[in-house]
This record gives C-alpha cells, structure tokens and sequence, in this order.
C-alpha cells in the first residue's frame, strides 16, 4: 500500500471509530433513561448475573 491508500484506509477508520462511538454513547443513553443507572454497564452486569443464575452454559467470546 502507498501513503495515499494508508491515508484513505485511516480516514475509513477513523469514519467508522465515531459511527460505532456515537452509537454506544445513544445507547447508553438509552439505557439510562429506561432504569439502568450506569448505562451500558449496568445492563452488562444484569446479563452477566442472568446468564449465571440459569444452568445454561455460557458461549465464550
């Protein structure tokens, strides 16, 4: 690749850095307004506490 691919290549990146940013932060927000009171992290730890009060095994990452 020659600098100006790497270039267009980082822009893309970047473009798709502040999409996926932007969509976390509205989906905390979210989150937040329906009674998690940490966002996105509260609703983790409700998953998380789910999955480990039911027998069924968890799917690793």
């Amino acid at each position: 690749m020659n600098k100006t691919q790497l270039n267009n290549k980082i822009a893309r990146l970047e473009s798709m850095h502040d999409q996926l940013e932007a969509e976390l932060i509205y989906i905390d927000t979210l989150l937040r307004s329906v009674g998690f009171p940490n966002g996105l992290a509260s609703a983790k730890e409700v998953a998380l506490e789910l999955l480990e009060n039911q027998d069924i095994p968890q799917q690793e990452s």
